[in-house]
């Protein structure tokens, strides 16, 4: 009698930490593509609050965690939905069984405290704001099942934080410093473009939400709702990060492309005739890639971040996300 891979799981058990089968699933459950989302924003905060003077190790010192912030926060929000994910995501390490939800916590809160220890050492400040963003975390599951209208939010200032990160990071400032109107609007723009994202991304998980009891807005009003809310947050991102270009060609003409790609995207969901979870792939992927677009004309705006740089960062992005595992989930 044939055993499918779920019962197998069962069998074998989870894998062990000390395997190089665990860290290679871990990393898969991490979603490596993303981690290009947490780190364009935290790069966004280090480039406005970054001088001439500012050193570049400091530059990278602070980038590094700032990037693997997602994958390991990620990791940790999985652990609170595998009743979801088992049915919109089966072929995650976790869904499958391969890892056991105790051992990707227990790994999750390190990487976690291992990064925040690193922004700690750079800034006391951001002892303050990791906190509350494994806080975020680890809570962001109860908000996204129960309350229709927290999900996006809730996610959004969690992300928002990583360019205040950043900044103060850099800049040395503490948090009760902070006046930076610049500042201000950037993290405005995360906030709104990572809600966009997450309102969209909603659209893939409808049937597996409904099942497993999620009170999500697009569970609760549909998929043409949501695709209309997600547009207007992508209409304020963009209104936002047009303030904060300077007049610098190169930095439009990204944001130029952000919007369009963006837009697409929302206009693809409005009018396609299936609106299905299969159906959803390109507006989520193109909300996806508008966000990190978002950010990168903004690092070009404000600082003298040379362009090629600019573009390895996003082809990189684009590799990772083309070579993800299932082309069906994101």
């Amino acid at each position: 009698m044939p055993v499918n891979n779920r019962d197998m799981n069962k069998e074998i058990g989870s894998l062990q930490p000390s395997s190089l089968a665990f860290w290679k699933a871990y990393g898969i459950q991490m979603r490596p593509y993303l981690l290009f989302v947490s780190g364009v924003a935290g790069w966004a905060g280090i480039s406005l609050g970054a001088s001439d003077t500012t050193p570049l190790w400091l530059q990278i010192l602070a980038f590094i965690p700032l990037f693997l912030g997602y994958g390991f926060g990620q990791a940790l929000t999985d652990c609170f939905q595998i009743d979801t994910d088992t049915l919109s995501a089966p072929s995650r390490p976790l869904s499958l069984g391969l890892l056991s939800k105790s051992s990707v916590i227990i790994t999750s809160l390190t990487g976690l405290f291992i990064i925040s220890g690193i922004l700690v050492f750079l800034n006391p400040w951001n002892l303050i704001l990791c906190c509350l963003s494994i806080f975020g975390l680890a809570t962001y599951t109860y908000v996204k099942k129960n309350i229709w209208f927290g999900g996006p939010f809730y996610n959004a200032w969690i992300v928002a934080l990583l360019p205040m990160m950043g900044y103060i990071t850099i800049s040395g400032k503490g948090l009760h410093d902070l006046s930076e109107t610049v500042l201000f609007y950037l993290l405005l723009m995360s906030f709104f473009a990572y809600s966009s994202f997450v309102l969209i991304g909603y659209l893939k998980d409808i049937t597996a939400d409904k099942k497993a009891g999620y009170k999500t807005f697009t569970v609760v009003f549909g998929w043409n709702s949501s695709v209309w809310v997600s547009f207007i947050f992508l209409v304020i991102t963009i209104l936002i990060c047009k303030q904060l270009m300077q007049q610098k060609l190169s930095a439009i003409l990204i944001l130029i492309l952000a919007a369009i790609i963006s837009a697409m995207g929302h206009v693809y969901a409005m009018f396609t005739k299936n609106k299905i979870e299969n159906n959803a792939m390109i507006p989520v992927s193109s909300t996806l890639r508008s966000f990190v677009l978002f950010h990168l004309a903004v690092i070009v705006a404000l600082s003298a971040t040379p362009v090629w740089l600019v573009v390895v960062f996003y082809l990189a992005f684009e590799i990772f996300f083309y070579l993800r595992p299932d082309e069906h989930q994101i």
